[in-house]
């Protein structure tokens, strides 16, 4: 049976921690969300994420959520890819100069509970089964646990459904790509002895283990024995993880009693949209690839972050022209470069011909000896080094990541935490933005003179050196949305007019 329910401004398809965290965005800026998931109500223990980055506990920081979730796991100072070739996360210019591992369900559950709090709608057991759309918006349909399709209308739609998204399929797109690792082994055990560190990994010969802590005396293990590459479905027992273990780490720690054993192989796919008319994708739907540095989980997370406010800003009725198409000009590369640096990761360790494995020793050298390929590394794994494109002449802070800065009456992550842009202003402001609840103002805790705009996912809008208030009132209405007020008007007037009067002829 068929039947139309309540328009909704936006749907988001999928309760992973992309969806989740978009779905929370939006209803904390104001807008009516529904988040349809096709599984029952339940956040599952056997996810595979494992690492939480720097760049993603400054998102979460900004949703006041990051020091709740370091609480739930331990952190790692080092980052080893290869058995010679580590990097040194405490140099990271950021207020998480770490790695935090912890699995990926207690970041489902503080992102849950915010998303119940700011008035997520949840629709579990409801599968896509159909997508239309329109100028005006798109319908859904959808499928709930009863077999009843119900049609559901909304302005905008987010499909955050994982790499089998029937969103993404549903207009139309490939996930072109490969499969860079056949087979992948992953169990849940308790160990007879405790590992030495909090995440322990290594590659030997033909094999890779990894084993990480859940914190309650469970252990994650994951590997790949190069010599028994099987199907997805093939028998696996806890002998296989043992020997795998033991091959790559000289050890399987006296694992026992599994709880959950499983294989499954890692694909490299890029959808080559993210926007398709009023359907957006995100995360995992959007783009798969090898979990080298464990980027999955945290990249996904910075799409959410990137598309969350721009669609907030689209339903009231205040994006500025082109908003919602930067959002796939800025991510697409992101994730296009995510691919290139796991995958190059994979394949390296992976290296059988002799000329690969020099190339990988050379590379763990280069690194180890020359700082800036370590902090473009660094940057790159742990997000924190991406900045997006800027418009010619734009002031040389445009596009990128602001760091935790010191505020006058506090924090920038801290001033984050309403969902709106922040002027960070040597002097006074009290233009565009202010009245409507649209910009926080804050000073700096310096003497420095630079005017920043940061947007909401904490990325620098435009900044100026010794602006004038007309400049920046201009600068915080174009990127607001918004006119200027008529006084605003006049002083912009006045300026060009004084600029005319003091220009020489050629």
């Amino acid at each position: 049976m068929n039947g139309t329910a309540t328009h909704r401004p936006v749907i988001v398809v999928g309760s992973g921690p992309t969806g989740l965290l978009l779905a929370g965005d939006l209803a904390a800026a104001g807008v009516t969300v529904t988040l349809v998931e096709k599984r029952p109500r339940k956040i599952s223990n056997l996810s595979r994420a494992f690492g939480v980055h720097a760049r993603t506990l400054e998102q979460l920081d900004a949703r006041g959520l990051a020091d709740e979730l370091l609480t739930t796991g331990d952190t790692i100072t080092g980052l080893r890819l290869f058995r010679r070739l580590s990097l040194d996360l405490s140099t990271l210019p950021s207020r998480f100069p770490f790695l935090l591992i912890t699995p990926q369900y207690e970041v489902e559950r503080l992102l849950e509970r915010r998303a119940r709090e700011a008035g997520v709608e949840f629709e579990y057991e409801s599968e896509v089964v159909g997508l239309r759309q329109d100028d005006e918006g798109v319908d859904l349909d959808v499928r709930g646990a009863d077999g009843a399709v119900v049609t559901r209308r909304a302005a905008y739609v987010v499909g955050a459904d994982g790499h089998r998204s029937a969103v993404r399929e549903a207009i139309g797109l490939d996930f072109p790509g490969v499969s860079v690792i056949k087979s992948l082994i992953l169990a849940d055990v308790r160990l007879a002895e405790k590992p030495e560190g909090v995440l322990t990994v290594n590659g030997r010969g033909d094999a890779f283990a990894m084993i990480a802590s859940f914190g309650d005396g469970w252990y994650r293990v994951m590997g790949w024995n190069r010599r028994n590459e099987v199907s997805d479905d093939a028998p696996l027992d806890l002998d296989e993880v043992k020997e795998i273990t033991r091959r790559a780490l000289g050890a399987d720690y006296g694992m026992h009693d599994a709880r959950w054993l499983s294989r499954f192989h890692s694909d490299e796919r890029q959808a080559p949209h993210y926007r398709v008319g009023r359907v957006f994708l995100a995360g995992d739907a959007a783009h798969i690839h090898s979990p080298a540095g464990g980027q999955g989980m945290n990249t996904g997370l910075q799409d959410a972050a990137n598309l969350s406010w721009k669609l907030a800003a689209a339903v009231q009725g205040r994006a500025p022209e082109g908003l919602l198409d930067s959002y796939e000009a800025e991510r697409h590369p992101v994730g296009r470069a995510v691919l290139r640096s796991s995958g190059g990761l994979v394949r390296l360790a992976r290296a059988r011909n002799p000329l690969l494995r020099a190339a990988r020793a050379l590379v763990s050298a280069f690194v180890d000896m020359a700082p800036p390929v370590q902090r473009e590394a660094l940057g790159r794994i742990t997000g924190i080094g991406y900045a997006y494109p800027a418009p010619r002449g734009a002031h040389r802070l445009t596009g990128t990541r602001v760091p935790d800065v010191a505020l006058k009456d506090g924090r920038l992550y801290e001033a984050l935490r309403g969902g709106r842009f922040v002027l960070i202003t040597p002097g006074a402001y009290e233009g565009p933005g202010v009245r409507e609840g649209w910009l926080t103002v804050e000073r700096w805790a310096s003497d420095r003179r630079t005017t920043v705009l940061v947007r909401p996912d904490g990325y620098v809008a435009w900044a100026a050196e010794g602006a004038d208030a007309a400049g920046t009132e201009e600068a915080v209405a174009r990127h607001l949305g918004q006119a200027l007020s008529a006084g605003a008007d006049r002083r912009r007037g006045a300026r060009v007019v004084e600029r005319r009067r003091t220009s020489r002829p050629c």
